[in-house]
């Protein structure tokens, strides 16, 4: 009797926390120590996307390999992916069992949404600025850069409310890739500050054909004068250019207005000539920019090296296409007086951990990331720029940018170029407002111009009455009505309800008297 009482005490204890936890456990707010323990060994978790380059993948295990022999007792284990929404998807499932990576290349739209879980991401000031163990601390074993040495507008775009939850990794943007010889060939010739309006006419003069159906420019039967790749980057940089809203801090979303709604008019007015289309309906832009299918490519930065007559990871065929000369333009504006294009790349985030020490080597190798010998390394694979003052003007990244077009692969012009362009236009970047939600915003902003694009091709009716049901739409498929808090408030789960606290007691009982059953039927056999 005294076994069974015992029992049910502790099933009994066990019920308040079995009601209160909702299913997960609780994470305490991440308290700072003030030494690292170097007498345990941690094994830390790093998620990171890399393209199919071969060559990132190497600058990421060589990072983990020489700041492993730093921190002998820290162990990196290193996971890759080819999509950050993949990586997205992925922490979003694990933050419910408290499985996340320890750190992750992210960004701060993922990271307000993984924030609305308790304590889940580490705010960064107090590790940034602690003596012993913040960037360039006293007691970091590498040539950590300082705060002040981390570009301030990059550091700044980790800002979610007023708390740094990141740390930039890269920098990158968009760039107007340019086929000039078909330009020429038209006629034109290519400003400095390309504009909307020049993009349009361009393309809608290329979309001639020959009687026998090919297209005049080109000889071929293919021919798209414009693609974009990222239609929401289109979307809200050609919003900001006319001053018009997209979203706020708070969460208010105001990007369904007039402005958008005349931007969606010349959408289909120029895909209905053929002069337009966008990566998801038509397919990667530099697939037909390098066999003179296309005439302007806007993409990342970050692509620059599929692009182009030499681009060396280009997997297109090119026989018998004619030579032609690549420009690099920043993306077209309605303002050329003051232009604006996005700030984009990849952020670094730090995932709370029961035991702070585990999180301390986490945020050692975080910075880790950020010295030279990774930021040049890794820059030099894309047109990427580091985001350290210390990278920028060290010797080693001075002489990489003046080495442009050196050869196709490590100095390849058009990468190098485009470098340049973000380095050049720092000051003219933006970023959108991040709160929950705020992926989903950005999301939508792009299928406005797919579905215009889509219905257009399809000879649907594309009015103010279509315009109206779209952006109902898009509120309805992304849940955009179900957004606005402010990223100071968490989730709160409330009081667990009623019905489902009397069922869990239900069947805690349940198994007490089955256990209680076999416990006497044990008694009395052995008697």
């Amino acid at each position: 009797m005294k076994k069974i009482l015992s029992l049910l005490f502790v099933v009994l204890m066990l019920l308040p926390s079995l009601v209160s936890c909702h299913g997960s456990e609780y994470m305490p707010e991440f308290s700072m120590p003030r030494e690292f323990d170097t007498s345990r060994d941690y094994e830390i978790v790093f998620w990171a996307k890399s393209d199919t380059k071969i060559v990132q993948t190497r600058i990421y295990e060589k990072a983990i390999a020489d700041f492993e022999a730093l921190y002998p007792n820290i162990k990196v284990t290193f996971r890759q992916y080819t999509d950050y929404s993949k990586i997205y998807n992925d922490v979003i499932t694990n933050i419910a069992t408290n499985t996340t990576p320890n750190v992750c290349i992210t960004y701060p739209d993922h990271i307000a949404t993984y924030m609305t879980g308790e304590n889940t991401v580490v705010p960064l000031e107090k590790l940034i600025n602690d003596k012993n163990y913040g960037l360039g601390g006293e007691k970091v074993l590498f040539d950590s850069p300082s705060k002040d040495e981390i570009i301030e507008k990059f550091l700044n775009e980790c800002k979610i409310g007023d708390e740094l939850y990141a740390l930039p990794y890269m920098r990158s943007s968009e760039a107007c890739y340019i086929n000039k010889t078909y330009v020429e060939r038209l006629g034109y010739t290519i400003p400095d500050v390309l504009t909307w309006d020049f993009i349009w006419e361009v393309s809608d003069a290329a979309t001639a054909k020959n009687e026998d159906g090919t297209y005049k420019l080109n000889g071929q039967k293919v021919l798209i004068p414009f693609i974009y790749k990222s239609t929401d980057n289109m979307m809200i940089q050609m919003l900001r250019q006319k001053n018009a809203p997209f979203s706020n801090d708070e969460g208010e979303i105001l990007m369904f207005n007039d402005d958008a709604r005349e931007i969606l008019y010349t959408i289909k007015d120029h895909v209905g000539k053929g002069a337009f289309s966008t990566f998801s309906i038509s397919s990667y832009p530099g697939n037909y920019f390098n066999v003179c299918q296309c005439i302007f490519a806007i993409d990342s930065t970050a692509g620059a090296t599929w692009i182009g007559l030499n681009a060396p990871l280009s997997d297109v065929s090119r026989d018998n296409v004619e030579p032609f000369e690549t420009v690099v333009r920043p993306i077209p504006q309605f303002d050329t007086e003051n232009p604006q294009m996005i700030s984009q790349g990849p952020s670094m985030c730090l995932f709370n951990k029961k035991d702070p020490q585990e999180v301390l080597a986490a945020w050692l190798f975080m910075q880790y990331m950020l010295t030279n010998d990774v930021q040049i390394a890794y820059s030099q694979t894309e047109g990427y720029v580091p985001v350290t003052e210390k990278a920028l003007n060290s010797n080693e990244y001075k002489d990489y940018l003046s080495r442009e077009g050196e050869n196709n692969d490590e100095y390849y012009d058009i990468k190098i170029k485009a470098s340049k362009l973000i380095l050049d236009n720092i000051d003219n970047t933006f970023i959108t407002s991040v709160f929950n939600g705020s992926a989903s915003v950005r999301n939508a902003a792009g299928q406005l111009i797919e579905e215009v694009a889509k219905s257009t091709r399809r000879h649907k009716t594309v009015d103010d009455e279509y315009i109206d049901k779209l952006y109902e739409d898009m509120v309805s498929l992304y849940h955009l009505d179900s957004y606005g808090t402010s990223l100071s408030e968490k989730v709160v789960f409330g009081e667990f309800p009623k019905e489902a606290s009397m069922l869990i007691y239900a069947l805690a009982g349940s198994w007490v008297l089955i256990i209680v059953f076999f416990i006497v039927k044990k008694v009395k056999k052995s008697k």
